[in-house]
């Protein structure tokens, strides 16, 4: 990774944000009695996905960078596991959540996909 590159180049964290748009998108409609609940919970985690990804591009080495990617994979499934509440207590719609679940997947692959790169550099 260039020193000079901005986590905002990487199509990672581009992708994590649009899953942030959508995530307060579908949350939004949450009854008023989640907004300190699994509202809130899904939308912390959904925030950490790209907020990690930018920390640990910015540490600006590749063992760090891996260590906030762990954190991210961490965020991801968490996320996954409060969509599927979600879904199962008809907060969210089947096609809106089949996308949000989507969205983790690509996320998720281009997330490993880093951490071998990065270990690469590393070995």
């Amino acid at each position: 990774m260039a020193a000079n590159k901005s986590f905002r180049d990487l199509v990672v964290w581009q992708k994590a944000i649009d899953l942030v748009d959508e995530i307060y998108l579908q949350t939004g409609t949450f009854p008023t009695e989640e907004n300190f609940g699994l509202k809130s919970q899904i939308r912390r985690s959904a925030v950490s996905i790209p907020s990690n990804i930018a920390e640990g591009q910015g540490r600006g080495t590749p063992k760090e960078f891996m260590r906030f990617l762990n954190i991210v994979l961490g965020s991801l499934a968490e996320l996954d596991t409060q969509i599927e509440i979600a879904l199962r207590q008809k907060m969210i719609g089947m096609d809106e959540g089949k996308l949000i679940i989507e969205q983790i997947i690509e996320i998720r692959k281009m997330t490993y996909g880093l951490i071998n790169n990065l270990k690469k550099r590393i070995e």
